[in-house]
């Protein structure tokens, strides 16, 4: 009989065993960094707001919104890449992805499916970069 007081699903949780393959590692990095081309221009021109932004902005949305908005996009996505608030910075992605897809759907918009297909880039570049998300999400056997 064992004393260890460690559950048995967290002491299959060892996070230090075998390198991630430089491959992974480096396909990780580049996904993420295919975010900042969606989130990047997009922060800018609501924290900008160059000229004739807002007046398409208010055709949809209002118009103190942009800002804030901007500003909630560039924090997450630089949270994302920062490794120590890597899973807040994913988090919070997710959490306005999924306000975007509200949003599209409410719209009627048939582009629901862009921020969706962001979330999974953010999470699958996170997983193939992470080896403490890979012991939380075992998807294959290493």
């Amino acid at each position: 009989m064992t004393t260890d007081p460690t559950p048995k699903w967290h002491q299959n949780m060892n996070t230090t065993t075998g390198p991630i393959p430089k491959w992974q590692r480096v396909t990780g990095w580049v996904l993420s960094g295919i975010l900042a081309f969606p989130f990047l221009p997009s922060a800018y021109f609501k924290i900008a707001q160059p000229q004739g932004f807002i007046e398409e902005w208010t055709k949809t949305y209002p118009a103190g919104s942009a800002l804030p908005l901007g500003v909630i996009e560039l924090t997450m996505f630089v949270l994302y890449l920062i490794p120590k608030t890597r899973y807040l910075g994913g988090l919070v992605m997710l959490a306005y992805l999924g306000g975007a897809v509200a949003t599209h759907v409410q719209a009627k918009d048939g582009m629901f499916f862009v921020p969706v297909i962001v979330g999974v880039i953010a999470w699958l570049g996170l997983y193939l970069r992470d080896r403490k998300l890979r012991a939380l999400v075992p998807l294959v056997a290493e």
